[in-house]
Order: structure tokens, then C-alpha cells, then sequence
């Protein structure tokens, strides 16, 4: 069987983020350096049109914000050119979710649209079906029922498996 991803792949990253700003987000007005770490999990769902992938991302973001430290989760769709079965080395992405914050600022939205928006390099089959990738870009989110909002720079890198 020739190498480099079948039908499916599974990515496990971490990471965390180098620059972020929140705005209206407890307090008012703008707050730096509010991004935490990010863990996470993508999953190769299919191939569209023999040119770009649609993976399932799942992210678990925390922050720190007004002297506490938020915690969500991502759910989104993700579109990923050029597709897997390539085997070309260097990928790019955009996807948008919804959030849903299990801790959360007193009297801010529990609920946020985010999006993404990702470069990155992944080595499929290293050692067997276990690779591994680096990525960067933007994870942002906006608050859906109050007013604020989250723009973040973030670095992660983890193992990817091909089944």
C-alpha cells in the first residue's frame, strides 16, 4: 500500500497563542495578550472534488480575561487545500463554528461564532501510519449575545494518523 493518507486522517495538535487581543470582554475596551493554550482535534471527514479537503475541527481554547480564565470549545468545519491525498507537504485552511464557553466572565454570552484561518506543513507516515504537522494562523471568535470579541496568533503542532 503505497504511503501517505488513505480515506481518513486523524490530527491530535497542541499549541498556544503568541499574540491575542479581546475586546468588550469583561471590562470594556482592549486587553492584550489574552490567549492561553489550545488542544485539539481534526478529523479528515472527505475529499471535495479531488482538490481540497472537509475535516471536522474540535478545539478546547483557554484565555485569561479580567482576572479570570475562560474556557471553550470549538466545533467547526474546515476546508484544507490541497487535499491529503496529494501528499504535498504545505496546506491552508479557513473554517467557522460555533463556541461554547464551559467557563466564562460573569454576564458575558456562553455561546460565540468563531473562525480560522490556518497555514501549515504536515509529514504523513514517518513511522508507519504516524506522522506529524506544524500549523499557525488565527483562531477568533465574537461573543453572540454580548458584545465582545477575541482576535488570536497562534502556534501549535502535534501527530497526525492515516487510516
Amino acid at each position: 500500500m503505497p504511503a501517505g493518507p488513505r480515506d481518513h486522517y486523524l490530527a491530535l495538535h497542541i499549541g498556544k497563542f503568541m499574540n491575542g487581543q479581546s475586546w468588550e470582554w469583561g471590562r470594556g475596551g482592549r486587553v492584550d495578550d489574552t490567549g492561553g493554550m489550545s488542544f485539539g482535534v481534526t478529523y479528515r471527514l472527505y475529499e471535495y472534488s479531488n482538490s481540497s479537503d472537509v475535516a471536522l475541527r474540535v478545539d478546547f481554547n483557554d484565555y485569561k480575561a479580567v482576572g479570570e480564565k475562560p474556557l471553550k470549545m470549538s466545533l467547526m468545519p474546515m476546508f484544507m487545500f490541497p487535499d491529503a491525498n496529494s501528499r504535498f507537504p504545505l496546506y491552508f485552511g479557513a473554517g467557522a463554528g460555533l463556541g461554547v464557553f464551559f467557563k466564562q466572565v460573569k454576564d458575558e454570552s456562553a455561546l460565540s461564532f468563531d473562525y480560522q484561518l490556518i497555514a501549515g506543513a504536515r509529514f504523513f507516515d514517518v513511522f508507519e501510519n504516524t506522522g506529524f504537522f506544524f500549523e499557525t494562523g488565527l483562531k477568533n471568535h465574537v461573543l453572540l449575545t454580548t458584545s465582545g470579541q477575541f482576535n488570536g496568533v497562534f502556534l501549535s503542532g502535534g501527530a497526525v494518523f492515516t487510516f
